[in-house]
């Protein structure tokens, strides 16, 4: 497999698992993408070309994040509230709900950056792992 179908199977699909650490660097990235954006994007430029960004963010965001819960042994419709939470919070928390949020924003990064997958085979697939046999 080429590096180019890998990155587009890391990045635009949600089937399968995704272990911690590459889950951690593509979320890494996805993060800068869009903090990179809103640093340089003025008003209107961002009124003509959000409408493009954000959507591509969100749909990369929804892939990573339900790989790693695949990963977890969790639905990857979980990612649709970690998602409702990080837009809700962006840039910056500012009414009493976005406590709430918060709290789910914390609850996913120890549930999908500290914890580790499930051992083995899950109903999403193999270990994403690789075992040494000898």
């Amino acid at each position: 497999m080429s590096d180019r179908s890998e990155l587009a199977e890391l990045f635009l699909s949600s089937n399968g698992r995704l272990a911690r650490t590459p889950f951690l660097i593509a979320s890494a990235v996805v993060v800068g993408v869009a903090v990179f954006y809103e640093a340089i994007a003025n008003y209107t430029l961002h009124w003509l070309t959000g409408w493009f960004v954000y959507p591509i963010l969100l749909f990369t965001g929804a892939c990573l994040l339900s790989k790693r819960l695949h990963d977890r042994g969790r639905s990857g419709w979980w990612s649709m509230l970690i998602l409702i939470a990080v837009v809700a919070v962006w840039p910056q928390p500012e009414h009493f709900l976005d406590f709430l949020f918060s709290l789910v924003i914390l609850w996913s990064v120890v549930e999908l950056g500290v914890m580790g997958g499930e051992q083995g085979a899950n109903r999403y697939g193999p270990n994403p792992l690789k075992t040494i046999s000898i």
